[in-house]
């Protein structure tokens, strides 16, 4: 049987995205930009292809779902998560303590700006948690977070 050398394996991200992400496209394009999730999982894979790596790009509507992923991400020794956790960035402690649990860097990413937007959006507990944020900059944002991630050691 052949030996597998770890280093020829590409580093993968994860890339965790939120209720009602599925909907990008069409919902509030004057907020969230035109693109789709699966537009934007699109452009994440050819710049990762680019970079080496490998994007693992998933959505749920279901905050134990996103738990789930990220300490999926630390068990297959994923090199970082994108986490747009959407409406759930402002309520969820359980992401929190999610993230706060694996030693898998989490970047935080949204399209919009929060803090731009209606109060309630101006507390994030996953920025509390994560290694850093990107937001403001559309599908941009994603880009520019797998940037980062893919620089990470």
């Amino acid at each position: 049987m052949a030996e597998t050398n770890p280093a020829a394996i590409p580093a993968t991200i994860y890339v965790l995205n939120g209720p009602n992400l599925n909907l990008l496209g069409t919902r509030e394009p004057e907020i969230y930009g035109a693109d789709t999730l699966d537009d934007i999982a699109g452009m994440l894979e050819d710049r990762a292809r680019e970079l080496g790596i490998d994007v693992e790009v998933r959505q749920s509507n279901h905050e134990g779902h996103l738990i789930d992923w990220l300490h999926e991400a630390q068990a297959e020794g994923a090199r970082a998560v994108l986490l747009n956790a959407a409406a759930f960035t402002h309520t969820s402690v359980a992401l929190y303590d999610a993230i706060r649990a694996i030693r898998t860097p989490v970047i935080e990413v949204h399209l919009s700006n929060p803090h731009a937007r209606e109060a309630f959006r101006h507390k994030s507990y996953v920025a509390m948690a994560a290694r850093g944020t990107v937001s403001g900059f559309g599908a941009q944002s994603y880009l520019l977070a797998l940037e980062a991630a893919a620089r990470l050691a």
